[in-house]
C-alpha cells in the first residue's frame, strides 16, 4: 500500500486529518484504506496512555506492534496509514526502509500547531483522554520534528489547523510516481555464498563488540573501527545496539551483499537510527 505517515505534537489534530484522508481517498478515489492506530493499540494493550509514554519498554513494544502491521499490509495499491505521535526520527526512517523493500511510495504528514494551543486542545478532552501536564511537556521535548531534507520524510506536507489538507499533492505523491528502486540496504535477491548469513553475523557482531569496548573506556562518539575503516558517530546503550544488530540482519539475511559493502551498510545503518 501506499503509504502514509501521520506525525505531530500530542493534541495536533492528527486523527482528524487522518480520518479526512480516509475519507478522500474512499469517496473521492475509490481506494480502499486501512489505519494503524497508536492510540488504539495502547488502549488494546490496556495501558494507561499517561503511563504508557512515561514507560519505555512499553512504548518499544507499541512501536514493534507498529512496524509488524506496517509490513504485514504493505501491498502496491491501496492506502495505509500509520496515524500517531511517531515522533522518533528513527522510527521513521525504519518505516522508510520498510516501503523501499515493499517498492511502494509513501509521504509525512506533519500536523503543526503552536504548543499553547495544543494543550488547550487537551484540556477540552474528557478526563481519560487528556495528557497529564509532565507526559505532555515531556512528549513535546522529545518531538523530532520531521525534515523534508530527510528522504524518509519526503515528501513533506505541513498542515495547520486553520488549513485544507492538500488532497491532489498528496494523491500524486503516491500514486503518480515512480516506485522507488530498492537500495542495497533493502533489496532482496537469492543469496550466491553459503557464507553470507555467516560474514554477515561476524561482521556485525565485530562492530558492535568494537563499540562496546569503546564506551567501556568513555568514548562515546566518532568510535573509529580500524579494521573496516568506519566510524560510527555515536555509541548508544547495549540494548540498542543489540536491537539494531538484529534489525539489521532481518533486512538484510535475504540480499545480495558483497562481503566488503556489509561494515559500511550496518554502520550507515547505526548512524541513522542512534
Amino acid at each position: 500500500m501506499p503509504l502514509i505517515i501521520m506525525t505531530g505534537i500530542p493534541c495536533s489534530g492528527k486523527t482528524n486529518r487522518t480520518n479526512e484522508l480516509k475519507k478522500f481517498f474512499e469517496m473521492e478515489k475509490g481506494r480502499k484504506v486501512t489505519i494503524i492506530s497508536e492510540e488504539e493499540m495502547i488502549q488494546k494493550a490496556m495501558f494507561d496512555k499517561n503511563n504508557f509514554y512515561s514507560d519505555s519498554r512499553k512504548e518499544k513494544l507499541i512501536r514493534g506492534d507498529i512496524k509488524s502491521h506496517t509490513q504485514r499490509l504493505l501491498t502496491q495499491n491501496d492506502i495505509l496509514i500509520i496515524d500517531g505521535s511517531n515522533y522518533i526520527k528513527g522510527f521513521r526512517y525504519e518505516i522508510y526502509c520498510m516501503s523501499k523493500l515493499y517498492k511502494t511510495p509513501q509521504c509525512t504528514v506533519q500536523c503543526d500547531l503552536p504548543v499553547e494551543h495544543a494543550w488547550l486542545w487537551n484540556e477540552n478532552r474528557s478526563m481519560d483522554e487528556q495528557y497529564s501536564r509532565e507526559i505532555f511537556d515531556a512528549l513535546i521535548l522529545r518531538y523530532e520534528t520531521p525534515d523534508s531534507k530527510n528522504r524518509w520524510d519526503f515528501p513533506l506536507f505541513i498542515v495547520n489547523p486553520e488549513d485544507e489538507l492538500n488532497y491532489d499533492d498528496i494523491y500524486s505523491a503516491l500514486y503518480e510516481v515512480k516506485a522507488p528502486k530498492p537500495n542495497m540496504s533493502t533489496q532482496c535477491t537469492p543469496l550466491s555464498s553459503a557464507n553470507y548469513l555467516y560474514d554477515i553475523d561476524r561482521i556485525t557482531q565485530e562492530i558492535v563488540n568494537e563499540i562496546i569496548s569503546a564506551k567501556q573506556i568513555g568514548i562515546d562518539s566518532n568510535i573509529k573501527i580500524p579494521k573496516y575503516n568506519v566510524t560510527v558517530q555515536c555509541s548508544g546503550s547495549v540494548p540498542q545496539l543489540a536491537k539494531l544488530r538484529r534489525q539489521f540482519l532481518t533486512y538484510s539475511k535475504m540480499q545480495q551483499l558483497e562481503t566488503e559493502q556489509i561494515p559500511t551498510l550496518f554502520i550507515q545503518y547505526l548512524n541513522k537510527s542512534l
